[in-house]
């Protein structure tokens, strides 16, 4: 536990689930994506879905989306910001019952039919646990650096970037890896001990076999 989880985050609007948890979420989405956002749809569950409006959820996504940390005070106007910027909305709500009440999923899509969707949840104080990008199945909870690996799924890219980041000093704390089928796309989670540079996204991203490697910073930092 760290301070963060103590005290809460600094956020605009009146709940840290339904809003720092969610400009977080919105964020990551926009930091795997990577490139010029056209929409952005987004499904709510469970509470999130009853509440939203009330809460500033949608709000919050949306400046996630657009890149605003928590306790940015644009949060306020982002669907109006966002319309400005030409990235068409759409929220809708379901009716499925998710495992974590305040949960949501994010599709943003851009050019050339490029497509991120992200499955995530606001498990309190503002803290986060994203389970699905792509529909496959991960484990970042925003409480240490992150690497997201997107790779082909052939021998010998996990090992080189466990390898190198060992050889880095980097302690791994947490992995995932889960893949669409044999022979197809996979993606590799690691959250480690201490910081990341982002020179070490950019040497990962020469090895053979990977097509995308993203740095998510631990929240709070």
């Amino acid at each position: 536990m760290n301070i963060f989880d103590i005290v809460g985050p600094v956020m605009i609007g009146p709940s840290s689930s339904h809003t720092a948890g969610a400009a977080r979420i919105g964020k990551i989405s926009r930091m795997l994506f990577r490139d010029t956002i056209q929409s952005a749809d987004i499904k709510l569950f469970g509470s999130f879905a009853k509440t939203y409006k009330g809460h500033g959820t949608d709000r919050a996504l949306v400046g996630g989306i657009l890149g605003m940390e928590p306790d940015d005070e644009r949060i306020r106007d982002s669907l109006m910001i966002a319309k400005d910027q030409n990235i068409q909305v759409t929220i809708e709500k379901s009716n499925l019952t998710p495992k974590h009440p305040n949960t949501v999923e994010i599709k943003l899509k851009g050019d050339a039919g490029k497509e991120v969707v992200i499955l995530g949840s606001s498990v309190g104080g503002g803290n986060i646990h994203i389970t699905q990008i792509n529909g496959l199945d991960v484990s970042i909870t925003g409480q240490h650096d992150t690497l997201i690996v997107v790779h082909k799924d052939i021998p010998g890219v996990v090992g080189r970037v466990a390898e190198f980041l060992g050889n880095c000093d980097i302690n791994l704390c947490n992995m995932t890896l889960a893949r669409t089928k044999k022979g197809g796309v996979a993606v590799l989670s690691f959250e480690v001990d201490g910081n990341i540079d982002e020179e070490v996204t950019k040497f990962i991203e020469r090895f053979p076999g990977v097509l995308q490697c993203t740095l998510l910073v631990e929240a709070g930092k």
